[in-house]
């Protein structure tokens, strides 16, 4: 069941029941996906009390995944409240409307069932602006991650284009003047979970084009989205003082899908990228996925 959000500034905003949200990009994502992936993580490692495999400089943390994550469409529009360029005239930008889903991911480890990652958010649809900011239609996630971090990423592209999707190589290789040959030992033959390949580990986005290899892609919707220029992360001190999140990079692939028989299904891909920063390093990490809607 939706659930009817009213934000009220200056006067309500009447919502029609019978006019469904007008979500745009965001359209098939309501409904939930289930599938799995692949994520890396380098990991302060100092302490020497269990879990922690320490006392040293760090850990690489590699888990192929299963993944839950379920959207819901936002029962109606949130106003945005314009302003007048001076009192009377309207010249100024007018109020937009936002429309959006809510979302839970939950991430798990393949092997043990042991949780991973949870995060609750919201995606929004933002349309064009007219006055200051002159802005085409965006997308924007915010979410809360439970280690005491939130964040807000803009999209910097958004589109519907023929075919599968273009999957660009990353790197995950960690990088800053702090680098020294034995921090990438661990990254060149680690030990890897079920299914992981090794040449994914420098380049988790081969995990991705291994799930799709072989499918009949008709129409895929790309957000890329990310933390800069508009945008951040925010995290408790603790966070930031020993392992800080500085930027969040991601690409959503919304995918239709054909079947030999003339059938289709959708199916979510993304690869994120999360820039760690301790010991004067930069550390990527990288989690992506396949998934498809139930």
């Amino acid at each position: 069941m939706s659930t009817t959000i009213k934000v009220r500034a200056s006067a309500p905003t009447p919502v029609n029941p019978a006019q469904p949200p007008v979500l745009g990009p965001l359209a098939d994502l309501p409904g939930t996906w289930v599938g799995g992936g692949f994520t890396l993580i380098s990991l302060p490692d100092f302490d020497s009390t269990p879990p922690s495999t320490g006392p040293k400089d760090f850990r690489l943390k590699l888990n192929a995944t299963r993944e839950t994550l379920e959207f819901k469409a936002i029962g109606g529009p949130v106003p945005n409240r314009g302003v007048l360029t001076e009192l009377g005239n309207n010249t100024g930008q007018p109020d937009i409307n936002l429309f959006g889903v809510t979302y839970l991911q939950q991430v798990s480890d393949l092997v043990t069932n042991g949780a991973l990652h949870i995060e609750p958010g919201i995606w929004i649809s933002v349309p064009a602006t007219t006055v200051l900011p002159v802005q085409g239609p965006t997308v924007v996630r915010m979410a809360t991650i439970p280690h005491g971090d939130s964040l807000l990423a803009q999209s910097t592209f958004v589109g519907t284009v023929a075919g599968g999707p273009v999957i660009a190589a990353i790197d995950s290789t960690p990088t800053g003047p702090g680098i020294t040959p034995g921090y990438l030992t661990p990254f060149v033959n680690p030990p890897l979970p079920p299914g992981i390949l090794l040449p994914w580990v420098k380049n988790p986005n081969l995990a991705l084009s291994a799930a799709i290899a072989g499918q009949t892609i008709t129409e895929t919707v790309v957000l890329v989205i990310s933390t800069t220029p508009t945008g951040g992360i925010v995290s408790i001190p603790f966070v930031t003082l020993n392992a800080n999140p500085i930027q969040l990079d991601a690409i959503f692939w919304i995918e239709k899908v054909q079947q030999p028989d003339g059938s289709t299904f959708m199916q979510l891909q993304y690869t994120q990228t999360v820039i760690l920063n301790f010991l004067g390093i930069n550390w990527p990490h990288i989690s992506v996925a396949t998934l498809v809607k139930q």
